[in-house]
């Protein structure tokens, strides 16, 4: 932060940007967390599919839609997350900020409106699976412009306001994990509880749409945004375009080589990439289908994934993300950063050998769910923090004028880190 530079008072830009980070994850978490709700809706054995469609998948009493919804969600939502992302690193200049970020909240907060009407309407269950799928797509496309956008605000800021996006989005997983537990302590009927949920979604939204009107007010942000203009005005090689952006429609930005831009970040963006296709490839399409061998049968069952993997997850993943704000080890051209984020690999056979059910090829080796709790501790806090650091780390990578562009790029990255992950764990299902 200049010396200059006013004050961030009561932290309230800081603020902002955690709820904003907040509505950006929170409707994915909470398709994610409801699983359990779409999964019931696919049971009926008057679905329009084959009779022979409708038997059980892999002996275990689940119809082929339900064995796949876990694989084909997480799918549907990445493949456009990485699409969208990809196109917001070029549109950046093309279409306002305001534009991008409000446009992309109020889709979402629709979306999730029609979801929860659609809880109190029969549906066929091949119908309600793809309309589910269609919706996650939507949801998912516009997030990465919302993500790949905040980002991009963010690296105009000093470094540490990429963390509260960071924090924002692991409190969204730990909120939805949260709210499922609480449902099933409540003995809640399960159409009760997804209507809950997705209500609950659209008032974060729209608190997040309230609070980015609010920002452009803010004097630290508006310092910020006034100095990003006058580095692209006084520098003698920037090549200007109008931008046609809310907050000022003569404002103007570099054209900007994005070649150029990756070549100074691509160890970090490569680095994050890596980072959630080991994740994504892990979590939840394998950790969801881990079974306890403490209690069969009895209520540690019951909450055994939603507290062990969703909760457990998703709380240790913020604490990762969030100790950035006072710790930032290793720096930013360190080795050790990559190589940390390499070792997370072995992540994947650990999670592969507990008690996945069902399987077909490998051994059950670590048994007990400890091993599972353990692996998770270290799994999430490992992703959030080292993802966290790689986020903050891109846009100061970058000359200043450059960090909107970085930010965006990070983005993509991450984005592709997602996608690669969905993909990959269709295989490592497979194998188990």
């Amino acid at each position: 932060m200049t010396t200059n530079s006013p004050k961030d008072k009561y932290f309230g830009v800081w603020l902002i940007f955690f709820m904003l980070g907040l509505g950006t994850l929170l409707p994915w978490n909470f398709f994610m967390t409801a699983t359990k709700y779409f999964t019931s809706r696919l049971k009926d054995s008057s679905s329009i599919i084959s009779s022979a469609n409708q038997t059980e998948a892999a002996g275990d009493g689940r119809t082929v839609l339900e064995a796949i919804f876990n694989n084909v969600m997480t799918l549907c939502a990445m493949l456009p997350l990485l699409i969208c992302a990809c196109l917001n690193s070029f549109l950046l200049s093309l279409i306002s900020q305001r534009l991008r970020v409000m446009g992309s909240l109020i889709a979402i907060m629709l979306i999730f409106i029609i979801t929860a009407v659609l809880v109190k309407v029969p549906l066929e269950p091949f119908t309600f699976f793809s309309c589910t799928m269609v919706k996650i797509i939507i949801i998912n496309s516009f997030g990465a412009v919302l993500q790949g956008s905040l980002f991009g605000m963010a690296g105009l800021l000093p470094t540490s306001y990429t963390t509260p996006i960071m924090s924002g989005q692991g409190l969204a997983g730990t909120f939805a994990a949260f709210a499922m537990i609480c449902a099933i302590a409540s003995g809640s009927e399960l159409q009760d509880a997804a209507f809950g949920y997705f209500i609950t979604a659209c008032a974060v939204i729209f608190l997040s749409i309230l609070s980015y009107i609010l920002l452009p007010k803010l004097e630290f942000f508006q310092f910020y945004q006034e100095r990003n203009r006058k580095q692209i005005s006084e520098d003698p090689n920037s090549i200007s375009l109008v931008n046609r952006d809310a907050a000022d429609d003569q404002m103007k930005s570099q054209d900007i080589s994005m070649v150029k831009i990756f070549k100074k970040i691509w160890i970090l963006a490569l680095s994050v990439c890596f980072t959630f296709t080991v994740t994504i490839g892990t979590f939840p399409a394998i950790t969801a289908d881990t079974k306890s061998t403490l209690a069969e049968g009895g209520s540690w069952d019951q909450y055994f994934i939603p507290v062990s993997c969703f909760l457990l997850f998703n709380l240790c993943d913020w604490s990762g993300r969030s100790l950035t704000a006072i710790c930032m080890w290793p720096g930013k051209d360190s080795a050790i950063l990559p190589v940390a984020i390499g070792c997370r690999l072995v992540f994947i056979p650990l999670f592969m050998l507990c008690n996945v059910q069902p399987r077909a090829y490998l051994p059950v080796i670590f048994h007990h769910d400890c091993f599972f709790i353990l692996y998770m501790i270290l799994f999430a806090f490992s992703n959030g923090y080292l993802a966290s650091l790689c986020m903050c780390y891109g846009p100061k990578n970058v000359l200043p004028h450059e960090a909107e562009t970085a930010g965006a790029i990070m983005a993509f990255f991450l984005s592709l880190g997602l996608a690669s992950g969905a993909a990959l764990s269709f295989l490592v299902r497979i194998l188990v």
